[in-house]
């Protein structure tokens, strides 16, 4: 069992089994190179980059395309995606704290689930000097992308701990929708979006500000 608390909210505390992870401006900074990308895109196509970029975050390339501009939803369009973010290493790093908080938990406890797939997952998490989970759910091993809990429950099924028992950390509300939709819990961690924005009951700005640890179970 884990072990939450956050220090500037004393008293407050609460256990799970696992916690799970989102991963591009939840453990990974990449909004510098995830943002070049968008706009880029959007110039070619004279789309407006800052309408595309209030709904992207947490969601797979092709399900934002689809959502703006479904005319644009084809191969060669997401193939020059994949290259662009495959090929931008600047700015990548790891979030405040999510280093030391990753590699103080054992690996039966931790999952990453995200909507990049497999092959840019594995860059940026070694760019950003992370270690990688023995769990990681990616966008090209599952049908429906977030909001959908199907990421979710698929690590929960891999770590083989219940839903109920895990919880999840978003920067996104797709990721959050996502979560809840699992039934599991989330905490909002403030790097993309406001505490406004991530309906949760528990938010923190880096991970230097949640203390975990293991503990057995009563």
């Amino acid at each position: 069992m884990l072990t939450f608390s956050v220090p500037d909210q004393p008293g407050r505390s609460f256990t799970c089994e696992a916690l799970l992870f989102d991963m591009d401006g939840t453990l990974v900074d990449s909004r510098e190179c995830v943002e070049r990308t968008w706009r880029d895109w959007c110039a070619r196509h004279r789309l407006d980059s800052d309408e595309l970029l209030r709904i992207s975050h947490g969601r797979q390339n092709h399900d934002t395309i689809q959502m703006v501009a479904p005319h644009l939803h084809t191969a060669e369009e997401l193939a020059f995606l994949t290259r662009a973010e495959e090929e931008c290493r600047d700015g990548v790093v790891a979030v405040r704290g999510a280093a030391g908080l990753l590699r103080g938990l054992a690996p039966r406890h931790w999952a990453v689930v995200t909507s990049a797939w497999r092959r840019l997952a594995e860059i940026r998490l070694d760019l950003a000097g992370l270690p990688a989970p023995r769990v990681l759910v990616t966008a090209d091993e599952i049908q429906r992308g977030k909001p959908d809990p199907e990421g979710y429950l698929s690590a929960a099924d891999r770590l083989g701990v219940d839903p109920g028992a895990c919880v999840v950390v978003e920067d996104a509300p797709a990721g959050v929708a996502a979560g809840r939709a699992a039934g599991m819990r989330v905490i909002g961690i403030t790097t993309t979006f406001g505490r406004d924005r991530l309906e949760c009951e528990w938010h923190i700005d880096h991970f230097d500000a949640l203390r975990v640890r293991a503990a057995e179970a009563p």
